[in-house]
């Protein structure tokens, strides 16, 4: 089962622990957007629906703005091929929106259950998501909820450079497919 990771508005830069997964990870792959710094909600859809055509059955591990491209996808056919997606630190893209028209085509924030297995990781200080909205969120899409108390945007900014609690959070999501696959082969 491959890993595919999603950073949000302008990519998550080297040191990051989106990247450093990367580089860590053979089977981690990333999923490129043409235009890291206008993003357009159909564009980077488009985008991610074709890696999963690639990799069926993938975790997703999306960051910031990539967590609300994940909720968007959840209400697309193609969202029958993620295992689990773990959502790190979502981007109030409500927000963003009224304070730059760049951010609009993310806007409104999905609210309906995802449909496949998550969590969602958020900071009490994070600047672009407030701490009730994104536990809100997490009970609205049917996420598991992890709070990283006061860890911020969960960014290099924050002091997250390695964060090896992510890939064991996402392995968690792992384990469930396979039981269910070993049950069904006896």
């Amino acid at each position: 089962m491959k890993t595919l990771i999603i950073p949000g508005y302008r990519g998550s830069e080297n040191g990051h622990w989106q990247r450093q997964w990367l580089a860590e990870d053979e089977t981690a792959r990333l999923v490129e957007q043409d235009d890291w710094e206008n993003p357009v909600l159909s564009q980077w859809l488009h985008v991610l629906e074709a890696a999963l055509a690639e990799t069926p059955g993938a975790i997703l591990v999306a960051h910031s703005l990539g967590c609300v491209l994940v909720s968007h996808l959840a209400s697309r056919p193609s969202a029958a091929h993620v295992a689990g997606a773990l959502l790190v630190a979502p981007a109030d893209a409500e927000r963003m929106a009224v304070q730059d028209p760049k951010f609009r085509s993310f806007a409104p924030l999905p609210r309906h259950n995802l449909g496949f297995p998550s969590i969602v990781a958020a900071s009490r200080d994070d600047p672009h998501m407030s701490f009730n909205k994104a536990r809100a969120l997490a009970d609205i899409w049917g996420s598991g909820f992890v709070d990283m108390k006061y860890a911020g945007h969960i960014n290099i900014e924050s002091g997250f450079g390695s964060w090896p609690e992510a890939r064991i959070l996402a392995e968690s999501m792992r384990r469930p497919q396979e039981a269910l696959r070993t049950q069904r082969a006896a």
